[in-house]
């Protein structure tokens, strides 16, 4: 059917109602996403692999609220894990398809968390637990071994 004023679709819909917002006060309580988003560009501007649309990987969670998911370009690789509900902590395991990433299966590597700085060490099942509004999510750089650090890694 046809859009109309006054038809079903416009009825108490959200997406046709303005709400005022008070920016100014959320940014001074914290509440504001903007630091999210300046931070969300600064990483994607640095990392080529979320440029690009088709080397998107998804890999499996046990809970159905977060979702993980890789883009890999060359040697930079990202992998995202993120809380889809806005208002609850979820936690759950990540089950990486570690060859997508271009490591080995039972590989651990470190990771760098983009948002926060923060290095942990990532294999093919990893628990997470992420907060709204203060951990809604991780951006992680996935750092996989050089050459050399492989070379001097053995025993003589």
């Amino acid at each position: 059917t046809p859009l109309r004023e006054g038809g079903e679709e416009y009825l108490d819909s959200e997406k046709y109602q303005l709400t005022p917002r008070d920016w100014d006060t959320a940014e001074r309580e914290g509440h504001s996403i903007a630091p999210l988003i300046t931070s969300l560009n600064r990483i994607r501007r640095r990392h080529p692999a979320l440029r690009r649309l088709r080397n998107l990987r998804f890999h499996h969670t046990d809970n159905d609220a977060l979702i993980a998911y890789s883009k890999r370009t060359g040697s930079d690789t990202v992998l995202v894990v993120a809380n889809l509900d806005p208002h609850h902590t979820q936690e759950g395991t990540v089950s990486l398809d570690m060859p997508r990433l271009g490591l080995d299966r039972h590989e651990c590597v470190p990771v760098r968390d983009e948002l926060t700085g923060e290095t942990y060490r990532w294999g093919s099942s990893n628990f997470v637990r992420l907060e709204p509004g203060r951990a809604p999510a991780h951006v992680l750089d996935v750092r996989r071994p050089s050459s050399a650090q492989i070379e001097g890694s053995g025993t003589p």
